[in-house]
This record gives structure tokens, sequence and C-alpha cells, in this order.
């Protein structure tokens, strides 16, 4: 090392060696911390609801935030389990829907059998468990049954697995709108169980990639069903979402009512004693007591008892109730007069606001009925042993025929309907009589009317049927009587005319 570099190092150690004296530590330490590179201070502001929000450029993924979709749950089963008007907003659908009952039906008899007995089964238990299942969906926006096949002989059983438990709902990355899996949140030991979703198709119907994504859920396969959602979103919503706060804004409004009403029903004695000087008023005051009801109270012109009740000068109670209620009901497309609120409404103006609840409930019987329906399908499916095969053209149109038998959902007023039928078979067999329909068009115009009594008719089949067993009869009506308008005889060929 030549001079140079010794005096540098010298004066390089004896500075250190300062420095350290300064600010205490050996001379290495405080090296190392001066060879730390420098960074200016810098923080962020951390919102409480951060884990809530998303940022504008995501993947278009319009769910909940995880935490938001559990609050959501416990809340809508509050509500439903401690606010009256929630809960008839979640029975009133499942009354509505099920009251009446509800079968499987389909046009084969080793295939009803099978469906009799997944129906009728202990465990599975439709007619028990089925209400609690449309209530749930209704109440948490998502139900999740476990499934359960015996390998030999096909017969099917269902579990349960509340949504709470739910972590992910696993998308077909090929089909957003389709989901493939469920990832549960892990139990105490940090386990986390994967189900596969039953889709009624063979797994070559999915890509390669989604196929593979499908082999990792290895726990067992489950059906799921969602309410209230996007094609985009994969969890399904409450019913209630959109009314929990307006729900706890009733009940408080509510409460302060009840204790509006205690402070109005309280009074006190104010008692004026003529001439008095203060200590006369102290000393009354010491021996003065409140009468009983039905006692007698006795004293001179210089005293005076008068009972003094709180003024509190408050809106209508009645009209602050009703903006509440009919807010939320308004929300849940329920009118007013079907939560004991009659208000103004008779029976003309009740029955046209009963028309779009109708429609609502209609549709929510439609995606029960698909529920129904899907289950139905895959138990058909195990009992045959062709769940992963493509069905033959024969066991397709007999799952076509699978369907939900659903009893009337509400008692209609036919009588109007009655009148109408009339009158338009009437003007079809007017029209026809004079050649201005056919008879195709006529019968249409018919089963129009129809459908509003809750009688569909297939119009091809029926005319074909109608005129085979009016040729059966020889052409005359039910009674024997001949028709007075009977079908044109056919004109005569070309050829034939001309000879």
């Amino acid at each position: 090392m030549n001079s140079a570099a010794k005096i540098h190092e010298k004066s390089e150690g004896g500075f250190w060696s300062r420095l350290a004296g300064v600010f205490g530590g050996s001379t290495t330490e405080t090296a190392k911390e001066a060879a730390k590179p420098l960074r200016e201070a810098s923080g962020a502001t951390v919102d409480a609801d951060d884990d809530q929000w998303r940022r504008l450029t995501a993947d278009g993924n319009r769910d909940l935030a995880p935490m938001t979709q559990d609050r959501m749950q416990r809340l809508a089963h509050y509500q439903w389990e401690t606010n009256l008007l929630a809960n008839r907003l979640v029975e009133l659908v499942v009354a509505y829907l099920l009251a009446g009952g509800v079968k499987l039906t389909i046009a084969d008899d080793d295939a009803q059998a099978a469906l009799n007995r997944h129906w009728d089964d202990g465990l599975n238990a439709w007619d028990l468990k089925l209400p609690k299942r449309v209530r749930e969906l209704g109440l948490f926006g998502e139900q999740c049954f476990p499934c359960f096949r015996d390998e030999n002989t096909g017969f099917v059983r269902l579990g349960y697995l509340d949504p709470a438990l739910i972590e992910t709902v696993v998308m077909d990355p090929e089909n957003r709108e389709q989901p493939i899996g469920i990832v549960t949140k892990r139990d105490k030991r940090g386990d986390a169980r994967r189900y596969r979703i039953i889709v009624n198709v063979p797994e070559t119907a999915f890509t390669q990639r989604t196929q593979k994504i499908r082999a990792t859920f290895d726990t067992g396969d489950c059906f799921f069903y969602r309410v209230n959602d996007l094609s985009s979103s994969t969890r399904g919503r409450s019913d209630l979402l959109a009314q929990i706060d307006w729900l706890d804004a009733y009940d408080q409004f509510l409460f302060g009512e009840l204790d509006r009403a205690g402070f109005m029903r309280a009074f006190v004695w104010d008692v004026t004693l003529t001439g008095a000087s203060p200590d006369d008023v102290k000393a009354r005051a010491k021996s003065i007591t409140a009468p009983k009801p039905g006692s007698v109270r006795v004293h001179n012109e210089s005293e005076a008892w008068e009972p003094k009740a709180p003024e509190l000068a408050a809106v209508d109670a009645a009209a602050g109730a009703q903006l509440f209620r009919n807010h939320v009901l308004g929300g849940a497309t329920i009118p007013e007069h079907w939560y004991g609120g009659g208000g103004d409404v008779n029976r003309s103006t009740g029955e046209s606001m009963s028309e779009p609840t109708e429609k609502m409930l209609a549709m929510r019987q439609k995606a029960v009925g698909y529920m129904l329906t899907d289950i139905g399908r895959y138990v058909v499916r195990a009992h045959w042993g062709v769940l992963d095969e493509e069905l033959t053209t024969k066991q397709a149109d007999m799952l076509g025929t699978l369907t939900c038998a659903w009893p009337e959902m509400t008692s209609k007023d036919i009588t109007k309907y009655a009148s109408a039928m009339q009158q338009i078979t009437a003007a079809a067999a007017g029209l026809l009589a004079d050649g201005l329909v056919t008879r195709a068009t006529a019968l249409r115009l018919v089963t129009a009317m129809a459908e509003r009594l809750g009688v569909e008719i297939d119009v091809d089949v029926e005319l074909t049927k109608a005129q085979k067993e009016l040729a059966d009869r020889g052409g005359d009506d039910l009674l024997g009587h001949p028709l007075r308008t009977r079908p044109p005889a056919p004109e005569p060929a070309a050829d034939v005319a001309a000879e």
C-alpha cells in the first residue's frame, strides 16, 4: 500500500471514529448504517372499507367483496329473524310457490319410479326441505347441494353446504357465465373442500383447459344455483340486499314511536302557592306528596294543582310509517294491501296492483322449477347410467318430458275470462263460416284466451284430433245432430272438370 492510500485510510478511519464517538456504537456499525441508501419518508391513508372497493380498471368482476358478501348474508338472516316486514318479504314468496306442493313428472314409468324414490327418500325429504331451500335461496342468494351417488344403483342423495362456507366460485375460463367448481373456506385443520359443479352434459362438452380445471375439484360433485346475479358475477345476492338499511330504519322508526307514546302519557303535577315566601315553598315541597288515584285532595285558595303533560310536536306517525313501509314494499314489488295496509285500495285496483307481483313470483317459480328439473334430470341420467355420455334421441326426448308440476299460484276470477271466451268463440265461428280465416287461425284465437284459464293447446295437434273425431262421428255433433256448418266439399281437380 502506498503512502497516499495509507493516509486516506487513516483519515477515513479517524472520521468514522469521531462520528461513532458522537452517536455511540462501534465504527463498523456506524459505517454500515451510513452505507444504507437514503429514502424519503412517505405514507398513505388507509380507509376502513378499502377492502370493499375495486379499481375501475378491474377485469369486469361484478361480485361483492368477500367481506361484504358474508355481511350481506348475516344481515339478511338477522332481518328475516327479527324484522316482521323482512320476514314477510321472504315468506310470501315461499308460501305462494310451495303452499300447494310441487311434483316432478316424466312420461316413463321406470324413470318416474326413480324420481319418486329420490323425492321420498328419508334423507332427501323434499317435501320437508324444499321450503327451507327456497327460503334460503332468496335469503342468501345462492344454494349448494353436495351430491352423493351409489355407483351400483345410481341412486342419488343430496346434502347441504351453507353459503357462508363458500370461499370462491370458479367460473369456466372459456365461458364466464358458467360456474364449474366451488372452493370452501378452510376449516380448523386448514383444509378446504373442492366441489365440482354438476352440469347435465358430458365432460367432453367443455374445452380441454376447462376439463383439466374441473379435474382438480376432487372432493365430490354438487349442485349450485344463484338468484339476483349477473352473467359476469360468480355469487348470488339476497332478495333483501337493497332493503336491509330501510328495513332497519323502519324498525327504528316504530321503536321511536313507542318511546314517544310513553312520553306522551307521562305528566307531572304543577302546584302554585299564592303569596308564599321561598321558605314556605321549600317547606311545602318537603311535605307534599302526589295524590293516589281515587284519593281526596283538600286545600285553600292559596294553593292550586294542575297536571302538566308534554306537548311533543311530531308528524303523523301513521303517515311516516306508511312512507317507510311502502318504500320497502315497492322495492320488493309487493303491493301495500298484501301487508295489511288497505289504504284506498278496492277490489278493482287491488287486482291490477297484484299483477306485477304475480309476474315476479312467476319468474322465481321458473327459477326454482329449473333447479328441480335440473336435479331431476341428473337423477334420471344416474338411474340410466349415462351421466358422462351423450344421450340417444330417444333418451333426450324422454328427458324433454320431465316437467315440474305446480298448482295454481293464485285463485283468479275466471268470470271475465269465461265471458271473453264465449265472445271470441262466437266471433271465430263467424269468421270461419264466412271463409275469412282458416280453422287453424280460428283455433288460435280460442287458444289465446284458453291460456288465460291455464289450458295449453297445441293448435296443430288439437286440430288433427278434432277433425278425426268429426270424421268418426260422420260429420255430426256430439248429440248426433248434423252440424250447422259443414266443411266445404273439395273442389274437383282441373283434369276431371275438363272431362
